[in-house]
């Protein structure tokens, strides 16, 4: 409308009446058509500040909640909003600045939520940390391994509650097979080839 009213004639104190803008603003959008023709009606003009955290930095913020703060040398069980915040603020490789209600939103479009879980079974090895990411380790990098495995048992069945982040509706739960009612199987093996495994005799069930 101002280039039209402009080219007809008018002044810009009567265009500036007849679109309810400023006569500067006017001005700027006569003098920008006359520099830039056609495409100054079109700027590129952005929405809002260009966006800080990408797909990238999403998926490292899931990765890191559904990590064992153990696992990454925090000396703490689970993460909070605040603690998780801090965490990849601080990161010693990749840092990620994000406010704690951005953190909330991620997580929600993630379907991660903060779930109560529980565990029949919970080792008391000091050093069990170091073995699961060992087993983890190679599990990922040589499929073909048959690892070492038993079974003992009877114990005493203790449930142990916790909370932690989750995707929603599958909290992580380690289910104890507690129905012996032929005895104990008793298995030995070892790592090796994946024609390494030995197996002991089972011990006799009663008929």
């Amino acid at each position: 409308m101002v280039v039209l009213a402009s080219a007809d004639g008018n002044t810009v104190l009567a265009i500036a009446r007849l679109v309810q803008a400023d006569e500067n603003t006017i001005r700027q959008v006569i003098h920008r058509f006359n520099e830039m023709g056609m495409a100054s009606l079109d700027p590129p003009w952005a929405g809002g500040r260009p966006r800080q955290i990408g797909s990238d930095e999403e998926q490292f913020i899931i990765e890191t909640a559904n990590t064992r703060p153990e696992k990454l040398g925090r000396p703490f069980t689970r993460w909070s909003i605040r603690k998780l915040t801090d965490h990849l603020r601080v990161h010693a490789t990749r840092q990620v600045r994000v406010s704690r209600e951005r953190l909330r939103q991620i997580l929600h479009q993630h379907r991660i939520t903060f779930e109560r879980t529980k565990t029949w079974k919970e080792s008391t090895d000091p050093h069990r940390d170091a073995q699961l990411a060992r087993v983890e380790y190679v599990s990922a990098h040589f499929p073909q391994r048959v690892f070492a495995s038993d079974e003992f048992g009877p114990f005493v069945i203790r449930p142990q509650s916790g909370t932690g982040w989750a995707p929603a509706g599958h909290p992580r739960r380690l289910p104890a097979n507690y129905y012996k009612l032929h005895g104990v199987r008793q298995l030995l093996s070892k790592s090796g080839a994946s024609s390494g495994a030995v197996r002991a005799p089972r011990t006799p069930s009663p008929p």
